[in-house]
């Protein structure tokens, strides 16, 4: 920043939010205050995985980008796995707020002419039950 604001940039006030927010904070900071995005806090998570299981995980990660768009990162990837495992596994006798929670994430991630065609066949499926049931 200081490069970026040169004889503009506030250095006292800067050292101050060092000095007295935990350093997670503050380096979500400085990353607003340089793209101009707020930043969603995060966590380092490590688990063990066996070589043997390295290919299936890189072909699943590699296969969602490529449906996310290639700028989503690991972790968004496997987010969206996870959810699609939840949405299905919920199907049948599962918790309907999970299923209801993945298929929002689902959603969000459609670019607009998808959402507005996912909601124009949910609009026109509740419009053919209300006919039917108006016939029985």
């Amino acid at each position: 920043m200081a490069r970026r604001d040169g004889q503009d940039f506030d250095c006292a006030t800067w050292l101050h939010k060092a000095r007295e927010m935990p350093k997670e904070d503050f380096r979500r900071q400085v990353e607003k205050e340089l793209t101009g995005k707020e930043e969603e806090p995060s966590e380092l998570i490590y688990f063990k995985i066996y070589k043997s299981q390295i290919p299936v995980i890189e072909q699943a990660t590699e296969a969602t980008a490529l449906m996310l768009g290639s700028d989503k990162s690991r972790g968004y990837c496997l987010e969206m796995i996870c959810a699609d495992f939840l949405a299905g596994a919920h199907l049948d006798n599962g918790n309907p707020e999970i299923l209801l929670s993945s298929i929002s994430r689902y959603y969000q991630v459609l670019p607009m002419p998808q959402q507005q065609e996912f909601l124009f066949q949910i609009a026109q499926k509740d419009f053919m039950k209300e006919i039917l049931h108006a016939k029985a």
